[in-house]
């Protein structure tokens, strides 16, 4: 290969690194946004957050296209390969960290008008924290193609089930001292349940990353802890 070739594929693989990080920002801001609707009832807010899903659709078709056709071009082997396949993923669980902070944004919009007890919110804002830092170590992992980091964010997953199950607990107590709380809940517990697949896809993000940085797959059972509920709302 020509240094002149070597230098365009080399730019090839940085415009890539780009978008997963202009990607990661969005995901990131949006799911913090769509946490701070959720917990003031700004309908302002939760609207722009689903506004700006379509930028992060935009990005995950520009990656997967750009993999797509550096692999075409550059026949790339071994790391520069897993490069590509690594852009194509994360690209892939952003964008749903994305839909999953959009349903999030929208339950938002909709509690509105029955808002009641604030005080189940703690505990989703708890679940929030644990996976918005997720996020960042495992962007941050990406970034460095830091494998331990990675690792580190694969093995705190079972940490947000057991705040998902705990929650769950929670909002089950106020529907049942109050039944006029069940509706304003169950759009609670949706929105812990995106919560929860946030942190499943910042955990598939971490099994690539390693992936990236070793070469070598991560066992194929998760640390889990028991979850009530395993589907996936639809964005």
């Amino acid at each position: 290969m020509s240094e002149h070739t070597v230098r365009a594929y080399d730019r090839d693989l940085e415009a890539l690194d780009r978008k997963i990080s202009e990607m990661g920002g969005i995901a990131e801001k949006m799911l913090s946004d769509a946490m701070d609707a959720l917990s003031t009832f700004d309908v302002a807010l939760a609207q722009q957050v689903v506004a700006t899903d379509q930028r992060l659709d935009v990005l995950q078709r520009e990656i997967e296209e750009a993999a797509i056709l550096t692999i075409a071009r550059r026949q790339p082997l071994a790391v520069d390969l897993r490069e590509c396949i690594a852009a194509i993923r994360i690209s892939g669980d952003l964008e749903r960290v994305g839909d999953l902070a959009k349903n999030i944004a929208r339950r938002a919009t909709e509690l509105v008008d029955e808002a009641r007890t604030l005080r189940a919110i703690i505990g989703l804002k708890s679940m929030h924290d644990l996976a918005a830092l997720q996020l960042k170590e495992v962007l941050d992992a990406y970034a460095q193609r830091d494998a331990e980091r990675a690792r580190a964010v694969w093995l705190n997953d079972a940490d947000l089930d057991a705040l998902e199950d705990s929650v769950f607990r929670d909002l089950l107590t106020f529907m049942m001292e109050d039944p006029r709380n069940i509706s304003f809940c169950t759009h609670l517990l949706f929105c812990s349940k995106n919560l929860e697949r946030i942190g499943d896809h910042t955990t598939n993000i971490a099994e690539t990353v390693v992936y990236l940085a070793s070469g070598a797959p991560m066992p194929t059972d998760r640390p889990k802890t028991r979850s009530f509920g395993q589907a996936e709302e639809k964005p």
